[in-house]
């Protein structure tokens, strides 16, 4: 069986298997740790092949492309395969301690890998109908976790992100029809062709403009972001976690493929907007983020600002902007979703993650404090950690071409990140509890379960890996650009033929 193949099937399969397992919880866990483990594991092997050999390409049921089903993994895709198994592996094992046997009989297991192996998919998928086909699977099954218990925020929350991400499945619909209607084709290798050569360009871009706006949505890019602090502060940890992480990440993703492959044709309107919405991203996400005072909320408004961060290389569109833009989404996924295993030990230790309320987690939790700090610099772009170098690469690339006002926006957004930051460590672990409140849950480190302590010591120590070691992935992250700027490879290994 392909290897490209893998990272979609287990999971799917591990879905089945663990709906069939109906209410034997414990079964339900061993299979889905266990598809984790496997996902983890191939992902890997296919990120090796890939460095090793260059982009790999498969025609499913043996339909020559552009006609039927095309599996591609390059650099880009199989790096963001890998860090998603990561991530999904550490919210699984989290999800020990922290998704109650209600939860597991809801389906959470099921959910859980349905939703990973959409993400897989969509890393993968080489047409656009099929990118399309595995946002649906993705919406689906991530509106089932994020209601699971039918609490009133749940709910809530539920309905603002289904109801603008099916706008956003509208518009993304349309841009397909059109496409279609203008090229005869969906295969993003064959639209790297025809587009370009389209007798209607101008008719071309604004259909561009609409995936800008469907990818934009699903990415959390202003002005498209209220559905992401709205719903992400209310499902269990686990759940928050993986979304926060990896969710917005294939709409940045996609952003990234499609306008570096497919839409070429008018990059000085394109492009230009795209780094219009990268800046208004950060400054937004980073202001609303300061305004607000519960941990998990904080830390969903930052996911919008770093976003910006992400598409800012696009915008750009150099060979260093979109390696930086890489090595930026790996750092983000993992940073962003520690942070939010992070703010579930703090509502274990307390009882509850209100600003107002928190105190003296320092004196009580002296390990959650450090796992906290390290996540948190890192964020904030502390040198040496892995957000340091991710900003550094972005801001470089910036200055290299004269953005200077993108590089300004991204440096004065950076220091007001680090206000937040500082924020919630003031005053959730350096200041005492304030007088009048107490703890409603009075654990310490050692009554906190290993489930939930060592995912977040993993990705602590990959973060400081990362920062300390960020050659490896810096040298990644140039390839996967140079494969962005001149998809020569990835159109042969799909299509045939010469270079």
């Amino acid at each position: 069986m392909s290897l490209l193949v893998l990272p979609i099937l287990i999971p799917l399969l591990a879905a089945v298997v663990a709906f069939l397992c109906g209410r034997r919880r414990r079964w339900q866990t061993h299979v889905s740790i266990g598809a984790s483990l496997l996902q983890l594991g191939f992902s890997g092997m296919l990120l090796a092949r890939v460095r090793q050999g260059g982009v790999l390409a498969e025609q499913m049921g043996a339909w020559p492309a552009p006609f039927g089903i095309t599996l591609v993994a390059d650099h880009l895709s199989a790096v963001m395969l890998v860090v998603a198994a990561v991530i999904g592996l550490a919210a699984n094992i989290y999800a020990l301690a922290d998704i109650d046997r209600r939860y597991q009989a809801l389906g959470f297991h099921p959910f859980f890998q349905t939703l990973m192996a959409a993400i897989s998919g969509a890393f993968l998928t080489g047409d656009l109908f099929n990118l399309y086909v595995w946002f649906e699977v993705m919406l689906m099954a991530s509106f089932g976790l994020l209601v699971m218990g039918g609490e009133p925020r749940q709910l809530d929350g539920g309905v603002k992100y289904v109801t603008l991400n099916l706008i956003a499945t509208l518009m993304f619909i349309t841009g397909l029809g059109l496409l279609y209607a203008l090229t005869g084709t969906l295969n993003l290798a064959d639209l790297h062709a025809k587009v370009p050569l389209s007798a209607a360009p101008g008719l071309m871009t604004a259909v561009a403009m609409l995936f800008v706006m469907a990818f934009g949505l699903k990415a959390g890019a202003f002005p498209l972001f209220f559905w992401l602090p709205a719903s992400y502060h209310t499902p269990p940890t686990a759940i928050a976690a993986v979304f926060s992480g990896l969710l917005t990440k294939v709409g940045v993703y996609a952003l990234l493929r499609v306008f570096s492959l497919v839409f070429i044709h008018d990059v000085d309107t394109t492009h230009a907007l795209i780094l219009l919405m990268a800046c208004l991203t950060m400054v937004t996400g980073v202001l609303g983020a300061a305004a607000q005072s519960a941990i998990r909320r904080i830390l969903a408004f930052h996911i919008v600002s770093q976003v910006g961060y992400m598409i800012l290389g696009l915008g750009l569109f150099t060979p260093l902007a979109l390696a930086g833009t890489v090595f930026y989404l790996v750092h983000h996924i993992i940073v962003k979703a520690n942070l939010f295993l992070i703010s579930g030990l703090v509502k274990r230790i307390d009882g509850h993650d209100d600003l107002q309320k928190l105190g003296g987690l320092y004196q009580r939790s002296g390990l959650v404090a450090v796992l906290f700090l390290i996540p948190a610099f890192s964020l904030a772009g502390f040198p040496p950690l892995s957000g340091f170098w991710a900003k550094f690469v972005l801001i470089q690339a910036s200055l290299e071409i004269g953005a200077y006002g993108a590089a300004a926006v991204a440096l004065v957004v950076g220091l007001l990140t680090l206000y937040s930051m500082t924020k919630i460590w003031v005053a959730a672990f350096w200041r005492p509890l304030p007088a009048g409140t107490a703890a409603t849950a009075d654990q310490t480190d050692g009554a906190l379960p290993l489930p939930m302590l060592a995912p977040v010591a993993v990705l602590a120590a990959v973060t400081l890996a990362l920062g300390l070691g960020a050659q490896p992935l810096l040298d990644t992250a140039l390839a996967a650009a140079e494969e962005l700027l001149d998809p020569r490879f990835y159109v042969q290994a799909v299509l045939g033929g010469g270079p």
